[in-house]
């Protein structure tokens, strides 16, 4: 596959920068997880309605996703991803001060809609940047920022829930975003001249209609939105899960879902010797077979004790093929890659809209259990049928 006309080094620091950014992002997706019991409870609403703060967020994160790309494609990818971490820094702060359940449903629209170009236009920088053959390992050094993101999301959600104090994570995110965005902004030279960038028409549709005249792009959105679909759905309800199951407290629930994270970044450390020997079909099965025993030990196991092993490996498994799912995505229409990316992006989190939708419904009437084994099997057939497409597509 060709490479990226860009730099054949490294930009170490402004992968790191970008993997600041990153982390603010992550943190904002899944800051309302293991609140959603407490938030049900302060605002006198029920579970499935509590979770609209997760619903609302993917919403805006994915519909920005046709705006941002072609913005990025025309303006420059790292100055989109500057000034809109530097605009999260006043959606979370907008959350910390809501006053009303209604107040808190806006503001976290708006913090999507702003959230929603750092990850995917980080991600299209680095397919200017770096070469493919060494993008998926360039990449998952970049997603370390991610998912210490997710980990702390999911911890600190759960310790404000605890004490009652939910608007202080979302105050804390607020200075994250600040410091991260300024500092972004300053590099912005320094990104220009590791990426130059390659204006295009900026027009949303256009740019959209290029990417899904391509077979392959179609195929890779497909899967990332089942992907949102099945994992987000499950890991919206997995703190809840443990915490009605086995009467966890919040923090320490939100506390063993973070492993999900670490489980991430354990696959980060040895991705490049994964990649080598596995290869992306290798990786998109083995990942999902990881994550449908995870998702099935969750759900079946009477010990609360093998909830952590369970989301560690459903951490690594997620990023072997949603990182070879990544890797795809930056290449599948390399003339367009801010749109190719942007829809990917939208692709994921209107499945993780979809998801949460339907899985907040099904906890209602079933519990949680079921929507945690529904979710692994899905995963399972899912890495299956992406390993044998790649395949047949590349040999």
């Amino acid at each position: 596959m060709p490479s990226s006309p860009a730099q054949t080094a490294d930009p170490h620091r402004l992968i790191v920068l970008l993997s600041a950014g990153a982390f603010g992002s992550a943190a904002s997706m899944r800051i309302a997880d293991a609140q959603l019991p407490a938030l049900a409870s302060g605002f006198d609403v029920s579970l499935g309605d509590a979770a609209n703060v997760i619903t609302v967020f993917s919403v805006a994160y994915g519909l920005m996703q046709l705006v941002f790309g072609p913005l990025a494609d025309r303006f420059g990818k790292w100055q989109v991803v500057s000034l809109t971490v530097l605009a999260s820094a006043v959606t979370a702060a907008a959350c910390a001060l809501a006053s009303d359940y209604s107040a808190l449903l806006w503001a976290r629209f708006a913090a999507g809609a702003t959230c929603a170009a750092v990850i995917p236009m980080a991600m299209a920088w680095i397919g200017d940047a770096v070469p493919y053959e060494r993008r998926q390992a360039v990449l998952a050094r970049f997603l370390t920022g991610q998912i210490l993101g997710l980990a702390a999301g999911q911890w600190l959600g759960g310790l404000a829930a605890d004490y009652g104090l939910w608007r202080a994570p979302f105050a804390l995110l607020s200075l994250c975003f600040l410091a991260a965005g300024v500092l972004l902004w300053r590099s912005r030279q320094a990104a220009l001249e590791a990426a130059p960038p390659q204006p295009r028409s900026g027009h949303p549709v256009r740019e959209a209609a290029e990417v899904l005249r391509i077979p392959w792009a179609r195929t890779v959105l497909a899967v990332v939105f089942l992907e949102g679909v099945a994992v987000y759905g499950a890991l919206a309800f997995m703190a809840t899960h443990l915490h009605l199951t086995f009467d966890l407290s919040l923090a320490r629930a939100g506390a063993i879902v973070m492993l999900f994270a670490g489980g991430g970044l354990l696959f980060v450390t040895v991705s490049a010797v994964f990649v080598r020997r596995l290869g992306e079909a290798g990786l998109a099965r083995t990942g999902g077979t990881l994550m449908a025993l995870a998702l099935l030990a969750a759900a079946l196991s009477p010990l609360w004790w093998t909830a952590p092993l369970a989301c560690t490996l459903l951490g690594a498994g997620f990023y072997m093929l949603h990182t070879t799912l990544q890797a795809n995505a930056t290449q599948m229409a390399p003339q367009s890659r801010g749109a190719a990316v942007s829809l990917f992006a939208s692709g994921l989190f209107l499945g993780q809209t979809a998801g949460v939708f339907v899985a907040s419904r099904l906890v209602e009437r079933f519990g949680t259990a079921p929507v945690l084994a529904v979710g692994g099997a899905s995963l399972a057939l899912l890495g299956v049928l992406f390993a044998r497409l790649r395949r047949r597509r590349h040999g």
